[in-house]
């Protein structure tokens, strides 16, 4: 059993590589191997220094009694270093877990490459790297940063699926500090370069932001309740609970009617003003298992709104506008958001409810020039491509290119339910009549034609008929219908196939 010195991380107010890796496992379920690699560095006086481990401590263990591969960087050891032997063994456990099928856990605390090592430590990041991709839509691949993590360090848990932050403990940054002022002449702290809030408000790189890192790694092993551990495990997606045959998959139909505070929820959660916003995460909550919502990135881009939840005690991905945050505007990066999640769990094979209340692209040269076209296209992208079970429910608002985008049934969503309040248009009535009856507007004598004519679009053009009559709304549902219309609609999508397949290496999503 190896020495390991744990004083000098809780003098940092941080736990110990192996003690992070015992409170993310099971009790006693940890198994270390190649606990005797050692680096093979003469330069600078390496060769008289003893690196217990080479930096990092390596194994497998079990999660929720299901097995995972973890690794844990020691910063004791040489501020947590990499040097090719490091790396190697990264790299090697991900491809055992490849082959074993199971997740990895990355707990990076790092300093970054180990410069004695020279381009040896840059071999050990590109191992990894090719690993990470290789282990992509196979297994599930997760980074902690649990300590610095910058230059090429960064580029692991970039590459991963989900990566949590911790406050006070993270860091991430292609540069430190000292290069930005050397560089720049900027004088900035770590915190402030590349901090927990910055990455899970601001930049977008960590999907999760916890206080501590105790709740951290209670954090992931919930994540990996929901998620499956590998492709083709369908764990995750079968009903924990006792399933009857039906259509519903369960007892009764009465399973899915709300209970009284839920439905009061429901059916008063749309405002009378329709310019008013509201949360969407309520109804949410209202459709799905009780307390089952977990919500991913939920700092990032407020907009949108993406997460897992229970359906029968089965994951189903979600996502949603959310109009009570920029009105539920689509931008650049909700658009990142939500294609990213679209993609993952169709990598997964987890089937997909959206909800819709979006009045269009954020309009303006800040997201012109930031390229909205290029981010939405991945929107249009990731769903047209995702042959998972695709549920729609168009609550309020689906207005022109963003209706198109929010999983419509032009981009192959198998069920499109709307409520009846549901407006599907290209536009909002203002802007209609602006155009139509431009001409008119230009007398003032015909003021109170925006008004009438207003009036005359919404109830004309604005109401889910025209899009039911032609098909594209599966049917105009009550808000209190949801949970069981939902419900029924996965149960017969169960077994869901892809007819068409196109003989091709891949597509080129606008990256």
């Amino acid at each position: 059993m190896a020495e390991y010195d744990l004083e000098k991380q809780h003098a940092k107010g941080k736990l110990h590589a192996i003690e992070r890796i015992n409170a993310l496992l099971d009790e006693g379920s940890f198994m270390e191997i190649y606990a005797g690699a050692r680096h093979q560095c003469t330069n600078f006086g390496m060769d008289k220094k003893e690196l217990p481990y080479d930096g990092v401590i390596t194994g497998f263990g079990t999660i929720n009694g299901k097995k995972v591969a973890i690794y844990s960087q020691d910063f004791t050891v040489q501020g947590g270093s990499l040097g090719k032997v490091h790396g190697e063994k990264i790299a090697e456990i991900i491809k055992m877990a490849i082959e074993m099928k199971c997740p990895v856990i990355g707990v990076n605390d790092s300093g970054g490459a180990r410069i004695p090592e020279g381009v040896d430590a840059l071999c050990g990041y590109g191992e990894i790297f090719n690993q990470n991709v290789r282990a992509s839509g196979v297994i599930p691949q997760i980074s902690i940063i649990a300590g610095p993590c910058a230059g090429g360090a960064v580029y692991s848990p970039g590459l991963t699926d989900f990566i949590f932050t911790i406050d006070n403990i993270s860091q991430m940054f292609i540069t430190g500090p000292k290069v930005v002022k050397q560089v720049m002449f900027m004088d900035i702290s770590a915190e402030d370069l590349g901090g927990a809030a910055i990455h899970s408000q601001k930049s977008g790189v960590a999907h999760f932001r916890c206080g501590t890192e105790n709740e951290c790694y209670e954090k992931v092993r919930k994540l990996l309740d929901y998620i499956p551990h590998y492709y083709g495990d369908e764990s995750a997606l079968e009903s924990k609970k006792n399933v009857k045959s039906g259509l519903f998959g369960t007892k009764t139909e009465e399973e899915f009617k709300f209970t009284e505070s839920k439905l009061e929820s429901i059916k008063s959660i749309l405002p009378e003003d329709t310019k008013k916003g509201y949360d969407i995460k309520s109804v949410i909550s209202d459709v799905v298992d009780d307390d089952s919502f977990f919500e991913i990135m939920p700092e990032f881009a407020g907009n949108a709104v993406i997460g897992f939840a229970k359906m029968q005690g089965k994951t189903i991905g979600i996502v949603a506008n959310n109009p009570g945050f920029f009105g539920g505007l689509l931008n650049s990066d909700a658009s990142d958001k939500i294609a990213r999640h679209v993609r993952y769990c169709d990598c997964y094979d987890i089937p997909l409810l959206t909800f819709v209340d979006v009045p269009g692209f954020l309009p303006g040269p800040q997201e012109e020039q930031k390229g909205i076209i290029r981010h939405g296209a991945k929107v249009l992208y990731a769903y047209s491509e995702a042959t998972v079970p695709k549920v729609t429910v168009i609550t309020r608002k689906a207005y022109g290119g963003a209706y198109i985008a929010m999983c419509s049934k032009h981009l192959g969503a198998d069920f499109v339910y709307a409520w009846p309040k549901a407006e599907i248009a290209v536009m909002g009535a203002e802007g209609a009549i602006g155009i139509l009856y431009a001409k008119e507007l230009k007398d003032p004598a015909n003021a109170s034609l925006v008004e009438q004519k207003g009036k005359e679009y919404r109830e004309t053009f604005m109401t889910p008929t025209i899009a039911a009559q032609r098909d594209y709304i599966s049917a105009v549902i009550e808000p209190e219908e949801t949970r069981a219309r939902v419900a029924m609609s996965f149960e017969l999508l169960k077994g869901k196939t892809s007819t068409e397949i196109l003989h091709r290496k891949h597509g080129n999503i606008p990256l």
